[in-house]
C-alpha cells in the first residue's frame, strides 16, 4: 500500500470526506487529492500533521516496518542501576516501594 492509499484508508476509517479532512489539514481538498492519488507528496510537516491526526507515525505513512524498540525496556528485577532519583541512587527500601507500586501490590 503507498502512502495516498494509507491516506485515503485512514480518511475513510473515520467516515470523513476529502473536504472535512483538507479543512482539518487547512489545505485545498485538491491538495488532499493529490496526495491520495500520489499525484503529488507531502512534505514533513504535512506528514507530522497526517500522523499526528490520525495517531499513526509517520513510518506508517511512508510503509516504512514498525520498529521494535524493545531493546530499551528494562527489568526491574534485574536491574538496580535503573532506580536514580536525580541522578543519585535510590536506597534499597525506596526501591522496594518503587518496585511494589509498579507491581500493584
Amino acid at each position: 500500500m503507498n502512502i495516498g492509499e494509507r491516506i485515503a484508508q485512514l480518511r475513510k476509517s473515520r467516515s470523513m470526506s476529502q473536504f472535512q479532512l483538507a479543512k482539518t489539514l487547512n489545505i485545498a481538498t485538491s491538495t488532499l487529492g493529490m496526495y491520495e492519488t500520489n499525484k503529488r507528496k507531502p512534505n514533513m510537516e504535512m506528514l507530522e500533521k497526517l500522523a499526528d491526526f490520525f495517531g499513526v507515525s509517520v513510518d506508517y505513512l511512508l510503509g516504512r516496518p514498525e520498529k521494535n524498540d524493545n531493546n530499551n525496556t528494562a527489568d526491574l528485577a534485574d536491574d538496580d542501576t535503573i532506580f536514580t532519583y536525580k541522578g543519585q541512587p535510590l536506597s534499597d527500601d525506596d526501591k522496594e516501594i518503587i518496585r511494589r507500586l509498579m507491581n500493584g501490590k
